[in-house]
């Protein structure tokens, strides 16, 4: 395991929790959300904690929104910090709707995205196209993070059709499995109208889980980060995350915040 350490910080300092890994990570793997920042903000990002991004999703609809030019440069600085950039689900929704699916895919493959997320937060898919599309994705060499869950206030979680689903994106190829909880992370999926989690439902959710590191929690909320850390550990997948969160975030997982100091912090005797 190559932990991430600091050229300037004593180690113990850098990472108190002592298991933080270096990218490529198989867990403990974050997600970001690009509502639409500006390059200089956005390099700004990778400069500043790019170490600490595995994915960032250009949010919903909106990379139909910039120009070539913005996109192809977007997505280098992401792929020069080993950064897996992706359009937002719902915009392949779009385009199942539209019916221009191949463009779709021939359009992220040129403009430099390196993976997608499959979704129907908001349309219904079939399983056998739920397929197609992930089959399509692989096919232009794109990783493939599925979703599971819809957007619509209120909806709540059908425990059988989630296991088959997980199943089923992990067997055709599918990285992680998110869990819907929209950018807002409120009244949706395991989070109450107030962003709370609703612990019996998320306990029940629990249970129906193979293997947790499939699975990407989204949580935009430092509450929402701080109880799946301590539900799950450091090493949960968590994504939705706001640019301006990243470090905070990061700070949790190695136990640099009060929140989670007693939580991930070896046993040592004080001393000086």
């Amino acid at each position: 395991m190559q932990v991430i350490t600091s050229p300037c910080w004593h180690a113990r300092l850098a990472d108190p929790s002592n298991v933080r890994e270096a990218k490529p990570r198989i867990t403990g793997r974050t997600m970001v959300i690009d509502k639409g920042l500006g390059l200089h903000a956005f390099e700004d990002l990778m400069q500043t904690a790019g170490a600490y991004i595995d994915v960032l999703k250009l949010g919903f609809g909106t990379s139909a929104l910039y120009s070539s030019e913005i996109l192809r440069k977007k997505a280098e600085l992401a792929r020069a910090h080993h950064i897996c950039l992706i359009p937002g689900g719902t915009f392949l929704e779009v385009a199942v709707q539209q019916g221009v699916v191949p463009s779709f895919f021939d359009t992220v493959a040129a403009a430099g995205f390196t993976g997608v997320e499959v979704s129907d937060g908001t349309i219904a898919l079939s399983r056998q196209l739920r397929n197609e599309l992930i089959d399509r994705a692989l096919d232009h060499g794109l990783h493939v993070f599925t979703e599971f869950g819809k957007k619509l206030t209120g909806s709540s979680i059908d425990y059988s059709e989630l296991i088959h689903t997980i199943y089923e994106d992990r067997h055709r190829g599918a990285e992680l499995i998110t869990m819907e909880g929209r950018e807002s992370g409120m009244g949706v999926g395991i989070y109450n109208d107030s962003g709370g989690c609703k612990e019996e439902e998320f306990e029940r959710m629990l249970l129906h889980i193979p293997n947790m590191d499939w699975i990407l929690w989204e949580a935009p909320l430092k509450s929402q980060q701080l109880f799946l850390i301590q539900a799950i550990g450091t090493k949960v997948n968590l994504g939705n995350i706001p640019p301006q969160e990243v470090m905070s975030l990061e700070a949790l997982r190695r136990g640099l915040r009060s929140d989670t100091f007693e939580l991930l912090h070896q046993t040592c005797d004080y001393m000086i």
